[in-house]
């Protein structure tokens, strides 16, 4: 008998059972950056992920994809962890690969692109993935994302 499978909410309308492409650079993975942090929250989540960087063919394993052209119909979230200036056709990639919706992290928001997605018909959450992680006592509270997120819904690690 298979279990269900447990759907949290996230931020907005969002939740674990949608999947999401992590936008990025080879950098921000290899480096444990921002956007590898996202990714592997995500992961725990138990949410389907798919990371996108140029020049970068693996990630622990998983394939990375080139662009978000590669992810047609697959992703329903696109989740940028790279600064607004190497964004700058994001919105259009964004309606190109079937996506709904887009998670702007903490600082990479700007109001032009809020003005591209409402032309565009894209949903805009922000805020950061990381708040809906739970962290560990005593070490958590000295993690800023405990504090950031501290009345945010929170979602378990996956259990194998």
């Amino acid at each position: 008998m298979m279990r269900e499978k447990k759907i949290y909410r996230l931020a907005g309308n969002l939740n674990t059972g949608q999947s999401y492409a992590i936008l990025g650079d080879d950098g921000r993975f290899l480096k444990h950056k921002h956007a590898w942090k996202a990714y592997q929250t995500l992961k725990e989540f138990g949410c389907a992920t798919f990371p996108v960087a140029e020049g970068l063919a693996r990630l622990e394993g998983s394939k990375v994809y080139p662009n978000l052209a590669a992810l047609q119909d697959k992703v329903d979230v696109v989740v940028p962890c790279l600064h607004a200036e190497k964004l700058a056709d994001l919105m259009s990639e964004v309606q190109a690969c079937g996506a709904k919706t887009v998670w702007f992290q903490e600082q990479n928001w700007t109001s032009e692109f809020q003005k591209q997605a409402d032309e565009l018909g894209i949903e805009v959450v922000k805020g950061c993935i990381l708040k809906h992680k739970i962290f560990t006592r005593p070490f958590g509270f000295f993690n800023p994302c405990y504090w950031h997120g501290l009345h945010s819904p929170k979602v378990p690690k996956k259990r194998w």
